[in-house]
């Protein structure tokens, strides 16, 4: 009986191939890339458990363990590589900003695409739309230089209008305290309009039937929303969500060099993970900075993985896998 399952199953997947095959052999590029650029690389990952020396190679050089991993989180290995600056101190600003970047970044989004399907006047709708989008297509030089006309010291909009208004102009690129909100805002504002477009192509395929009948019930615009629209969206939040809590251990680079750049007064509040490794890789070298990127890999598995098994109790099976 086993024998016949497997000839059949084997029978099966061979007359799949005939039928298909040229289907199978367009896969053939994109499959060679994916080994080339993405598996095998990944032998790069032993790096992380040596002390990594150029001349002996990856697999040459002397395995250390977790070293790398405890001199990140201050612990000291013994071998007097300890490294308790600014290593926990990014883990914390990338959670931060990530975390308050989901939640305002999945709001904001959701309120304009709600606040868009309710205009019905076409042409203003797509003029809307097109200035909402706009942020988008803007580089993070640009945002930051947009960032700078705002809050520059001496010739900044906003201390300009306090001056007038006789208050005391703000030092803001010398007070770092202001900058986690600064630069959430920034994020929000530019990825809103796009991440709202995902939301109106969610709702544009809803029923209509059942605003018709909620009409009929008597309901208003707003009791629509909260218990038609809202609900229906909850699965597209769910994985968009999902997708976002997998990444919530890796800054944006770009981000934060494009907005704040080698502002020493402002590195301590608003360095992320990703930019304590490209300060690191200088004089820690690749083994340490190796370390810290397959711990935000394995950090950010888990916390999908958890995230989706939770959504999946919540939300009757469904998850993003």
């Amino acid at each position: 009986m086993k024998a016949y399952t497997s000839y059949k199953k084997k029978n099966g997947i061979l007359r799949e191939f005939k039928k298909n095959h040229q289907l199978y052999l367009m896969c053939i590029p994109a499959i060679v890339f994916l080994i080339a650029f993405s598996y095998i690389p990944m032998a790069g990952i032993y790096m992380a458990f040596t002390d990594h020396k150029l001349l002996d190679g990856i697999f040459g050089s002397q395995f250390v363990g977790l070293r790398w991993f405890k001199a990140f989180f201050g612990v000291d290995t013994g071998s007097g590589t300890r490294f308790n600056g600014m290593g926990l101190k990014s883990v914390y600003n990338t959670l931060y900003i990530n975390l308050f970047g989901l939640i305002f970044g999945t709001a904001v989004p959701i309120t304009i695409a709600i606040c868009f399907n309710e205009i019905k006047n076409k042409g203003f709708k797509k003029i809307t739309q097109s200035a909402m989008f706009f942020p988008y297509f803007l580089s993070w030089i640009v945002v930051g230089a947009i960032i700078n006309a705002f809050f520059a010291n001496s010739t900044g909009m906003i201390n300009r209008v306090l001056v007038n208004l006789g208050q005391q102009r703000v030092r803001w690129y010398a007070e770092p305290w202001h900058w986690k909100g600064i630069i959430i805002t920034a994020d929000v504002w530019k990825w809103c309009g796009y991440n709202s477009i995902i939301y109106m192509a969610a709702m544009s395929n809803f029923d209509p039937s059942l605003y018709e009948a909620a009409t009929v019930d008597g309901a208003n615009r707003f009791q629509m929303i909260w218990r038609i629209t809202l609900p229906l969206l909850k699965p597209t939040v769910i994985v968009l969500t999902l997708m976002s809590i997998g990444r919530i251990f890796f800054g944006d680079f770009g981000m934060i060099y494009g907005i704040v750049g080698n502002n020493s007064l402002l590195y301590d509040e608003v360095a992320v993970i990703d930019t304590y490794v490209y300060s690191a890789m200088k004089s820690l070298g690749f083994s340490y900075t190796t370390a810290i990127g397959l711990m935000q890999s394995v950090l950010g598995l888990i916390l999908v993985s958890l995230a989706n098994h939770f959504a999946k109790k919540i939300n009757d099976g469904e998850g993003l896998f």
